[in-house]
């Protein structure tokens, strides 16, 4: 879905334009097939509305070091916001702003197929408090964000990288740990959510081991088969997250779904990583 980390001294570069940039760890594999027609005029339609302009440095995915968001002016109001990364084809997002008129929603997506597929059905739910954008979320969150600018983070059901050597392309990491904690209030949520069982304790560490974070469910919820089954840390599952097809197809496989809430604690003691925990937010 992201790339959740910069690139090593020996990463090969991509050229693109006859531009040389250098390729970093990522956790997507990019997809170029180009829209279904019916799709394309959707996009065509719609996209004006809900689809966010990005300033690229280059790279099909990732941003210039000068963009910014302005986010009351792209939703013509200022309301708490809610940032959903990595939200597939839109099944949850959009559900959320139908129900929640009185939230703003930032849906960031890798692929251009799933974005497609939300604008379908932002436009057919008549939706106005939902936006979408293109890029590569670990490395343009920091970039075109302000500091405490969500009331929530959602990131639901990332790509697993089941691999063992995959591992290191999994999106919840500790950096992305920090870019999270950076753009939610004080007390704002990072709500987490994957049915592959060795991920949800790698994000339940990860949430643990931030000092941006408190795992709200600290030691509750015990796991057998956990390797520290003393602990356990996970939610019951958030009463909003829709069945998506993700979570449906993990089900046919037997596999069930893990929560886990983190808290971002006060900047007084956990001040942003990159030091502008004074710039103001949107929410």
């Amino acid at each position: 879905m992201t790339s959740p980390q910069t690139p090593s001294a020996d990463s090969p570069s991509n050229n693109i334009a006859g531009v040389d940039y250098p390729a970093r760890t990522k956790s997507f594999t990019r997809r170029g097939r180009p829209l279904h027609a019916s799709t394309q005029r959707t996009w065509d339609e719609h996209a004006h509305k809900y689809v966010i302009d990005v300033v690229r440095d280059g790279g099909y995915t990732t941003v210039d070091q000068s963009f910014r968001v302005d986010l009351e002016a792209e939703f013509g109001r200022r309301a708490p916001l809610i940032i959903e990364v990595g939200m597939g084809n839109g099944e949850q997002i959009v559900d959320y702003a139908q129900k929640h008129p009185e939230v703003d929603l930032l849906g960031v997506e890798v692929y251009r197929q799933g974005i497609a597929k939300a604008i379908s059905r932002a436009a057919s739910a008549g939706v106005d408090n939902v936006r979408f954008i293109e890029v590569d979320a670990a490395q343009a969150l920091p970039i075109m964000l302000p500091a405490k600018c969500a009331t929530q983070v959602w990131t639901f059901f990332p790509d697993p990288w089941r691999k063992s050597r995959h591992h290191k392309r999994r999106l919840v990491n500790d950096a992305f740990a920090s870019t999270v904690a950076r753009l939610l209030v004080d007390g704002g949520v990072w709500r987490l959510a994957t049915d592959w069982q060795n991920y949800a304790w790698q994000m339940r560490d990860v949430v643990e081991a931030s000092r941006f974070f408190e795992n709200v469910y600290e030691g509750e919820r015990p796991d057998a088969e956990d390797p520290d089954p003393s602990r356990g840390g996970f939610a019951p599952r958030f009463e909003d997250r829709v069945l998506t097809h993700f979570e449906q197809r993990g089900q046919k496989a037997g596999r069930g779904a893990y929560d886990i809430v983190g808290r971002r604690l006060p900047r007084e003691a956990a001040p942003d990583p990159d030091g502008d925990d004074d710039a103001e937010g949107e929410s």
